[in-house]
């Protein structure tokens, strides 16, 4: 971009025009094909679904702000999104004939979204949620696990290994 010369300042800010090629420094050559390469990699990366959506965008940093918005919405959005995960994250329960593999997945996906929302819980909330979450049959084995273990520094890998096992 160049200022407008011919144009007066109209509330104290210039306006400014696009260049022509010709008038391109070195600098501006390198941003442009900065540009251009970011481009090629969104535009190679994406489907066809969304390729539709960011075709008519000219600069990467309008591509992927169409993408963040067409993907996570907006604020609103993100709010809904968040108090789903959180009411899956506060109504799970192991399922009847469900291994503790498959709850380990299920539970780690649900913790992942809220990670995702910037909504983390402590290792001592995340293992007590787990527990609470067990049939009643694992009331022996997570009453010595709550005596025996410091639920501040267990890991949620290592608490389902340990049930696992």
């Amino acid at each position: 971009m160049k200022p407008n010369l011919t144009f007066s300042i109209s509330n104290g800010e210039p306006q400014f025009l696009e260049k022509s090629r010709h008038e391109y420094t070195n600098k501006d050559k390198k941003k442009a094909n900065l540009d251009n390469v970011a481009i090629d990699i969104l535009y190679k990366t994406l489907d066809k679904n969304m390729f539709s959506k960011i075709k008519t965008c000219t600069t990467a940093k309008e591509i992927w702000e169409k993408l963040i918005q067409s993907c996570e919405g907006n604020d609103e959005t993100k709010e809904n999104k968040l108090m789903v995960a959180q009411q899956k994250y506060e109504s799970i329960k192991m399922k009847d004939g469900e291994s503790m593999a498959e709850f380990d997945e299920r539970f780690s996906a649900v913790v992942i979204e809220l990670t995702s929302f910037r909504k983390e819980y402590s290792n001592r909330e995340l293992a007590l949620k787990v527990m609470r979450a067990l049939p009643r049959e694992w009331d022996v084995k997570t009453m010595a696990m709550r005596e025996s273990k410091d639920l501040n520094k267990l890991e949620l890998h290592d608490l389902f290994a340990n049930l696992k096992a």
